[in-house]
């Protein structure tokens, strides 16, 4: 593999601003970014990313490779969370591995962002439509890890689930809703919408993510504490199947013809874990799963991982595919 890759990746100032982060926790300085601005940068990011890839949907249009990729991104958010589920069944109990297992299942927006802009500094072209996959792999894995623990629950009599509830926490909440919702913006207003908002959704943009990073240091080197818990097991696992699913994605994206680009957002799609709106629902619906376990594993190892090692691991691989 060729290390300058990860150099390039590590002396991204986002990067840096996530390492700044975790350092802060490390050497106990006082560093905190009050709660309700993560949030906000949050939302101007998703917003950001949707509006963008509306307008490259416009462009590209609804072609075969946009179909091919949204399904292989349908499918990927589905079965993802079954393999899983049974290869954490190994140790765990039911409630746990399907909360781990649609953590798995689902993605992370900000590596999605991440990879992006990876891309962008090394000017490799990718398509705007991929945010489409984006939204679409956020919600399925919800809905399987709860079919999952209905199955295989032995006392099925304690579980009765509000679908209604499941299906709007997986399909309406606030990220995959403006995820879709500025997608769809960006489509109705085009390249005019794009050139009005430019200064906000464009020149803005980097300096939010490297602060939001900053952030997501802060946060992960917290809940560093939290993978005694996990134990060995779960570690390993936040490793291994992220590149394993990546390996897939690979596979698939090599199949249908995706070019490079495109095929390394897929595969960060494939290899992220959901730290933000899996939780949330699996809290709701599934009480007995312990959320150290889920959260610290996609957030303190599963995260860090892909941000800075697996993006270009997953490029590199890339590179052996398309030779």
């Amino acid at each position: 593999m060729d290390v300058s890759l990860i150099i390039s990746n590590i002396l991204n100032p986002p990067i840096l601003a996530f390492f700044l982060g975790m350092l802060a926790v490390f050497v106990k300085t006082d560093l905190e970014i009050p709660a309700p601005i993560p949030k906000l940068l949050s939302l101007y990011l998703l917003f950001a990313i949707g509006f963008k890839g509306g307008v490259e949907l416009v462009k590209s249009g609804v072609t075969q490779a946009v179909i091919l990729t949204l399904l292989a991104a349908i499918l990927m958010a589905c079965i993802v969370p079954v393999y899983t589920f049974f290869i954490l069944r190994i140790k765990l109990d039911t409630y746990n591995s399907a909360a781990i297992a649609a953590t798995y299942g689902s993605i992370s927006a900000v590596t999605f962002i991440t990879a992006s802009s990876f891309l962008t500094q090394l000017g490799m072209a990718f398509d705007g439509f991929m945010v489409a996959a984006l939204a679409l792999m956020e919600s399925p894995a919800i809905v399987v890890g709860l079919i999952l623990v209905n199955v295989f629950t032995v006392d099925e009599s304690d579980r009765e689930f509000n679908w209604s509830e499941v299906l709007q926490e997986a399909f309406l909440n606030s990220s995959v809703f403006l995820l879709v919702g500025s997608l769809v913006m960006g489509v109705l207003t085009g390249e005019h919408g794009w050139q009005t908002l430019k200064p906000f959704t464009q020149d803005l943009f980097y300096g939010v993510l490297t602060f939001f990073l900053l952030d997501m240091g802060l946060v992960a080197a917290r809940r560093i504490k939290d993978l005694q818990k996990a134990g060995f097991f779960l570690i390993l696992f936040a490793i291994l199947v992220p590149i394993f699913n990546a390996a897939i994605a690979l596979l698939i994206a090599k199949a249908i013809g995706m070019p490079k680009g495109d095929s390394l957002l897929f595969s960060v799609l494939c290899a992220s874990a959901s730290y933000i709106a899996v939780p949330a629902a699996m809290r709701l619906t599934v009480p007995e799963a312990n959320p150290s376990l889920y959260i610290s594993t996609a957030l303190a190892v599963t995260f860090p991982f892909n941000i800075i090692v697996g993006i270009p691991l997953y490029l590199y691989g890339i590179n052996l595919f398309w030779r």
